[in-house]
């Protein structure tokens, strides 16, 4: 079974799909245990010289955007946790991606 110790990744852009659906209260992380968890993965692909895109989802919007499920805490909490900057993408379809 291929690992991703196996990959060759160096150079190349990773999608990564991570569990970081984290509780909120009022835009503040209350429990940032599903973030770490996903480190490793995440350390190991950068580590191996990869480049990432890392999508998420937080709560469930049913199709509408709702301001208070926004990812952006969580790309601050996970910048923090890696000691790097984490470049947030607001939109998930559009110009704004381009």
């Amino acid at each position: 079974m291929t690992t991703l110790a196996d990959l060759d990744v160096a150079g190349k852009r990773v999608f990564l799909r991570c569990d970081l659906n984290v509780p909120l209260k009022d835009g503040v992380i209350k429990d940032d245990g599903r973030i770490r968890a996903s480190l490793p993965t995440i350390n190991a692909l950068l580590s191996k010289g990869a480049s990432l895109v890392i999508a998420a989802h937080l709560g469930r919007p049913k199709g509408e955007p709702k301001p208070e499920l926004s990812l952006a805490p969580i790309a601050i909490r996970l910048s923090e946790l890696l000691g790097k900057p984490v470049q947030f993408a607001g939109a998930v379809t559009g110009e704004d991606l381009r």
